[in-house]
């Protein structure tokens, strides 16, 4: 009997020194070798739709549910099913839910929604599309306002020579840094309003920094625009799409849906309630779960209403959405102990990382928090990595939004801004790439659009950090 629990009793001296009958979970005793799991998720992420895409394709819940149980097995082992058991349904129930729930509402109304007619590509209206985009991205989502707009946007410019830069500039604009002003927007802020931030918080301390980067990119892109548009031979003599239906939207109903979307989320966040169901340990509180249901017949009604050829002219599956469902479940899962270590502040297993973004005063350092957040955002998923610094910054929202909002600003700035770096930063980054390419668009390579970014992002980035972040 002894021989036969060797291993286990090995594994939990090796991971967890101290705690293995521990009755809480102290993010100080745990090992780094727990944070392997989530690692391995985000690099498998990044860097298997690259090197192996047809693998991944077809296996990438597999390979997620492969990471998850290699936390789960042995922490259920070491720390005990109790505490896994309360660990795993406040991630579902706290963050998980709530985030796929919102997700599948924003996607099912904006997929409900067509652009019919065609536009013709000046740039004079490629600027304002990107601008309108812009706003819409923090009501609708990055993704709903990425999948509205980017096939109307390439159909208006299909008569054109050169389509890169406008593709490329959406992708900054729309599916990253228009989302920056609410929780509906991005998928951080909206982690971030799951943990207490309030819903007018972000629009309050960051317009200023949205304002400047989708301002200059726009004046950017304008410029660039300009000087492809008055080339020669630039327009070709027939346009590919033909002037044959007026300008208008098709399902346009869902417009309502998306303002029950913005009403429930608010809601939630106003309405405090007395009313809360415990859950192994988990708070659920009235107005959250009143959002949920909510959210859920928002999606239903959608689906229900918006007839099936709207739904063919936008190409509407459910593929990305599942794609989606299925890492982030791998995701909140593995993210469990990594965010307990990082609690622990300095004197626990991450204090490296803590004392990379903290002055030598003991204070944090904004600058850092804006770089490191963003830096990671761009090669990382940015919701798991808003999350990661959200709680290297103590994970209280209260003290976020008040004494520490410089550095909440800095860690949200980060997050949704650099999701753009890359096409991996950020989801509707390479379902846009995918659209675009699909329509005949030559999209450049991984490393092309990094030079694009490079170029155009990183100085703005640190114009930036010399303007509110020092």
């Amino acid at each position: 009997m002894k021989h036969r629990f060797a291993p286990w009793v090995a594994l939990a001296a090796l991971l967890l020194p101290g705690l293995a009958r521990a009755a809480d979970l102290d993010g100080s005793q745990l090992s780094l070798l727990w944070g392997v799991p989530f690692a391995g998720v985000l690099l498998s992420i990044a860097l298997m739709p690259l090197l192996a895409p047809t693998f991944w394709h077809h296996h990438f819940g597999k390979v997620s549910a492969a990471w998850a149980l290699a936390f789960l097995v042995p922490f259920a082992v070491v720390v005990g099913p109790a505490v896994t058991g309360a660990s795993v349904v406040h991630a579902l129930l706290a963050e998980y839910i709530p985030f796929i729930v919102l997700l599948t509402a924003l996607f099912a109304v904006a997929g409900g929604i067509f652009v019919r007619g065609n536009l013709h590509g000046s740039p004079g209206l490629n600027t304002g599309l990107l601008a309108i985009g812009a706003v819409l991205a923090s009501f609708m989502g990055t993704t709903g306002a990425s999948m509205l707009l980017i096939r109307p946007l390439i159909r208006a410019n299909d008569n054109r020579k050169h389509q890169v830069h406008v593709v490329v500039f959406f992708i900054f604009i729309v599916s990253n840094a228009g989302g920056s002003l609410t929780p509906l927007g991005d998928p951080p802020l909206f982690l971030g309003f799951l943990k207490g931030v309030d819903f007018f918080w972000t629009v309050t301390h960051l317009w200023g920094q949205a304002l400047f980067l989708i301002g200059a990119l726009l004046v950017l892109f304008y410029a660039i625009d300009w000087w492809y548009y008055h080339r020669r031979e630039e327009i070709a003599p027939m346009d590919p799409t033909p002037d044959t239906q007026r300008l208008g939207f098709d399902g346009s109903f869902n417009f309502a849906l998306l303002g029950v979307v913005v009403v429930l989320v608010l809601m939630s966040g106003l309405w405090k309630s007395s009313v809360v169901f415990n859950i192994a340990g988990t708070e659920v509180g009235l107005p959250g779960l009143l959002r949920d249901v909510g959210l859920i017949i928002v999606t239903l009604v959608s689906l229900k209403l918006t007839p099936s050829s709207v739904h063919e002219s936008n190409q509407f599956n459910w593929g990305p959405m599942l794609e989606v469902a299925k890492l982030f479940a791998a995701i909140f899962l593995t993210i469990i102990p990594v965010i307990a270590m990082l609690k622990a502040g300095v004197n626990g297993p991450f204090g490296a990382v803590v004392r990379a973004v903290t002055n030598a005063d003991g204070s944090p350092n904004p600058a850092m928090y804006f770089w490191a957040t963003g830096l990671l955002s761009s090669f990382l998923d940015n919701a798991p990595t808003y999350l990661v610094f959200f709680n290297t910054a103590g994970g209280d929202p209260k003290v976020l939004m008040t004494a520490m909002a410089p550095i909440l600003v800095a860690i949200s700035a980060g997050a949704v801004f650099m999701g753009a770096n890359t096409y991996i930063g950020n989801a509707p980054n390479l379902m846009v790439k995918a659209i675009a390419e699909d329509r005949g668009v030559r999209m450049p390579s991984f490393f092309g659009y990094m030079l694009w970014s490079v170029g155009i992002l990183l100085p703005l980035f640190a114009l930036m950090t010399w303007i509110w972040f020092v």
